[in-house]
């Protein structure tokens, strides 16, 4: 059965930096709630109240740059961010999402804040279901959606191994 992702846009520009994502005066939490209650601050106060379950950030170029820190993906996943799609990703941060779940696409799509977008990764679809226009993506490989699925690296591994202990 595949995945189909659907969600609110919300539309950021180019060069969203970590320190924005998540502003550095929240770091010193592990409340994955405290984090999420805080996410995007730096640029739109009023999104983590406003976010819901399933919405998918579009962006310009470069989104993630910054510092290393691990906190922007968890916190934009933990609050309800399920994907990503961006011209550029900084690498670190793409790599910190994937690890923990949180699908990037890198396309430059159409959409406009508040429309709903529908997103097949395995087939590469986009489909922006205001406009009606739909974006071919690459599509995700097997082993990045069966990551995904487990809910990022370390869960698949774990799931992988306890499936090898049987």
């Amino acid at each position: 059965m595949e995945e189909i992702l659907e969600g609110k846009v919300w539309k950021f520009g180019d060069n969203i930096d970590t320190d924005v994502i998540i502003p550095g005066r929240y770091l010193r939490t592990f409340s994955l709630d405290d984090l999420a209650a805080h996410v995007m601050e730096g640029i739109s106060f009023d999104f983590a109240k406003n976010v819901n379950q399933g919405d998918i950030i579009v962006a310009g170029s470069n989104f993630g740059c910054g510092s290393s820190r691990e906190q922007a993906p968890v916190a934009l996943k933990h609050a309800g961010i399920s994907a990503i799609v961006a011209k550029s990703f900084a690498r670190i941060f793409f790599r910190n999402a994937i690890n923990i779940g949180l699908p990037l696409i890198v396309a430059n799509i159409e959409a406009n804040e508040g429309e709903m977008l529908e997103i097949n990764l395995e087939k590469g679809i986009i489909n922006n279901l205001n406009s009606q226009k739909t974006f071919k993506i690459e599509p995700f490989k097997k082993f990045m959606m069966d990551i995904l699925k487990d809910g990022g690296l370390v869960d698949h591994y774990l799931k992988k191994n306890s499936d090898n202990d049987k």
